[in-house]
């Protein structure tokens, strides 16, 4: 049996005895000379969608904004089943489903595909999604953190590029980006030329360690001829780095030349 509420006594002229109605979105029922809402009607009337909450409070939307850390497990939940039901937001589904586990993500990561699937609005699909999720989260409890290698000599410098340099038959430019205790952050080429140069944009240098908030910084292009000498345009964009660099305050420690054969060590010679 279809549910109805009594909405009210008003009479719309013109309406026929037990016909259902519509106006602004709301189903209606006229019988007996009055007016009934009908329940099942696809605008809801106490439950508003996600898309009509405040931008700040849609967990997308809010995730771009504050990070991850600002969401609820609820919210973080919806994001990952993406969508609810006509009764339910996404949100408040993902409510549910912890309630069901108590509140606590580990009973949640107990639960099996059909013991998700018992919940009005999650299919296989979503399931899978959530038990995905968890598994990942448990992965990375066991899984150690790359150690970053510590970059304090020249020497230090040049092994770490072997792998990386060894044997290349054209000229490379390379940043190494380096946190407070010469740990490596990030390693990132800036050009590749010809076998007898490169041409370098100082502005991707210094973009790359401030998009990963370096505190220093060590430049590095290899010689392909094995030549060890820098060439005077080698000192002076060093030079000119140095000194950019100092401005900014993020101070470039040293400028490797290298070599299948060995090394050339701006700071090693006093040339910074």
């Amino acid at each position: 049996m279809k549910k109805s509420i009594r909405l009210s006594l008003r009479k719309f002229p013109g309406d026929p005895v037990g016909k259902m109605l519509k106006k602004d979105g709301f189903r209606f029922l006229r019988s007996g000379g009055k007016t009934y809402l009908s329940w099942r009607k696809k605008t809801m009337i106490n439950q508003l969608t996600i898309k009509t909450w405040a931008e700040d409070d849609r967990p997308r939307e809010k995730l771009l904004s504050k990070g991850g850390k600002a969401l609820s497990n609820a919210e973080l939940i919806a994001i990952l089943i993406g969508s609810g039901t006509r009764q339910k937001s996404a949100v408040q589904l993902s409510r549910e489903l912890l309630e069901g586990a108590q509140n606590n993500l580990h009973e949640l990561s107990k639960l099996t595909i059909e013991d998700l699937c018992k919940y009005k609005g999650i299919g296989e699909a979503k399931a899978i999604t959530i038990l995905a999720s968890m598994e990942l989260g448990r992965r990375r409890k066991t899984t150690h953190r790359a150690k970053k290698p510590k970059l304090s000599t020249s020497a230090d410098t040049y092994e770490y590029l072997r792998p990386m340099l060894e044997d290349l038959q054209v000229e490379e430019f390379h940043v190494l980006l380096l946190n407070r205790a010469n740990g490596l952050l990030k390693s990132v080429r800036i050009s590749q030329g010809g076998v007898s140069g490169t041409t370098v944009d100082a502005r991707l240098i210094f973009k790359a360690a401030i998009d990963v908030l370096a505190s220093s910084l060590i430049l590095v292009h290899n010689h392909p001829s094995g030549q060890l000498v820098p060439s005077p345009q080698d000192i002076q964009l060093t030079r000119q780095l140095v000194q950019f660099g100092r401005m900014i305050e993020l101070p470039i420690l040293d400028h490797l030349i290298f070599t299948d054969n060995g090394y050339f060590s701006f700071a090693d010679k006093g040339m910074l």
